[in-house]
């Protein structure tokens, strides 16, 4: 799940972290500083501080939280200031919920000893997500009695001083937000921290016996230099598996090769006005039309971000067919609705091929793959893989809709039920529902604010075409 971001909160605390900022660094720099935080060129004013805080109330909120990522990868931040920009970014985003009860039960239940091998790594881990050091005035120390010299004592010299449980209770593990108890799983499974592909996997098989009955998991998702990575996911919904190739927007049937059979790496030897193929990683929020408009001017030479975006969703658009205006207006109303914070929703693919043939259906016969391409794709946070399909008479009529065709009706939802098996949600309109734009807005905006867990607005975009 994931709340609203709180961007008062985080506008608040990024203008905190520049009050800091401002004094390491000169005039001069002030442009380069706000260069690579995101923020826009800094104003004139009488002071530094000025300066700052008029470039980031320039700032809109679509672009803070970009602001506040940049801040924690690329500032030395206190603890406290690190760990309150964190929990608005993370509780605004998409998360699992892990109750304190199965909390509990994982801790009394685990053995540090694999990760105290490796001292350095596990104590860099708890110095990125949880309060070590006693700063009250955020910059000052006592390691005395801090709880890193404790940890350093109890846990790691003297193994066996805490228990696990214990340990865990001096975090403040147990009544954390659930996203930063999240991290703390995946930091746990990951290789930065345990170098040992058994030991993972021993950790991954543990934390899942008490996740699963919470209706959670540690999945594996990739590979980092040899060893697997491990992601915190909800239960059956989704798929461990990341996209690798996204074919979408087509005009046509994709002409498809093997580049590698051995590899399986393919390629569409088709013109780039005739399909659009994203192959870039897609990572843990999924794939957001600011990722797919990067990925865009990026292969298109495109260098102003809003000629970009309309020239995305024109091309996009240029795919619906002609003789589907609930498509169109499906695809019209998603735009139109989050148009003041395109930027961090889910990109809507259209025409997007999910499974591919070379021979028709007719060639193939009884062991044909039905539903290879469908109306829409979504890729939510959690690896949810979202299709939509808008139903037109075509789906189970014949001879031009004037007789109905059970056959086809019972391939549609043959085809469904794979696709579901397979980790995918699926979701039919019938065209009648979304032929009349009108009809079609309050309808859609409410299955959006209901699949997304948001409210919708209702500007129209500059950024996102007519």
């Amino acid at each position: 799940m994931g709340d609203q971001m709180d961007m008062a909160r985080l506008r608040s605390l990024i203008d905190g972290v520049l009050l800091t900022l401002y004094r390491r660094y000169t005039e001069k720099e002030l442009l380069a500083l706000c260069e690579r935080l995101g923020l826009p060129a800094p104003s004139e004013g009488s002071t530094k501080h000025e300066r700052l805080v008029a470039s980031l109330n320039a700032c809109p909120d679509d672009r803070l939280p970009d602001v506040a990522e940049a801040v924690l990868e690329q500032e030395e931040l206190g603890q406290a200031e690190r760990i309150a920009l964190q929990d608005v970014l993370w509780l605004g985003r998409h998360h699992v919920q892990i109750p304190s009860r199965t909390r509990r039960e994982l801790a009394r239940d685990f053995d540090l000893s694999d990760h105290l091998g490796y001292p350095d790594r596990f104590m860099g881990l708890l110095g990125r997500l949880w309060h070590l050091d006693n700063d009250p005035l955020g910059g000052w120390t006592t390691t005395t009695n801090s709880l890193r010299n404790q940890i350093e004592r109890h846990v790691i010299r003297f193994l066996g001083d805490w228990t696990t449980e214990h340990f865990f209770e001096q975090l403040g593990a147990f009544e954390a937000p659930h996203p930063r108890f999240g991290h703390f799983l995946e930091g746990l499974a990951s290789p930065v921290v345990l170098p040992d592909e058994p030991a993972q996997r021993r950790f991954v098989e543990l934390a899942n016996r008490h996740l699963n009955p919470a209706g959670a998991q540690l999945s594996q998702h990739g590979e980092a230099d040899g060893y697997p990575q491990f992601q915190l996911v909800e239960r059956g919904r989704g798929t461990v598996r990341r996209p690798r190739n996204l074919i979408f927007a087509t005009l046509g049937k994709p002409d498809i090769r093997f580049t590698s059979a051995l590899d399986n790496d393919i390629e569409v030897a088709e013109r780039d006005d005739k399909v659009l193929v994203y192959a870039h990683p897609v990572g843990k929020e999924g794939l957001l039309w600011k990722h797919l408009l990067s990925w865009w001017q990026e292969t298109r030479k495109i260098p102003d971000q809003e000629q970009a975006a309309r020239a995305l969703y024109s091309r996009m658009e240029a795919s619906l067919p002609p003789n589907s205006p609930g498509q169109k207006n499906l695809f019209w109303t998603y735009h139109h609705a989050n148009r003041d914070r395109l930027n961090d929703v889910p990109a809507l693919l259209p025409e997007i091929w999910l499974h591919w043939d070379p021979k028709t259906l007719r060639e193939r016969g009884a062991h044909a793959m039905q539903n290879l391409r469908m109306d829409f794709l979504m890729l939510l946070p959690g690896n949810r893989r979202v299709v939509l399909e808008v139903d037109g008479m075509q789906h189970y009529t014949r001879n031009g809709g004037t007789e109905p065709d059970s056959a086809k009706y019972a391939a549609t939802m043959a085809g469904d039920r794979a696709l579901k098996f397979r980790g995918y949600e699926v979701f039919r309109f019938g065209h009648d529902e979304l032929c009349d734009r009108d009809h079609a807005q309050p309808l859609l905006a409410s299955f959006f604010a209901t699949l997304l867990d948001r409210p919708l607005g209702s500007r129209v975009p500059q950024s996102a075409g007519g």
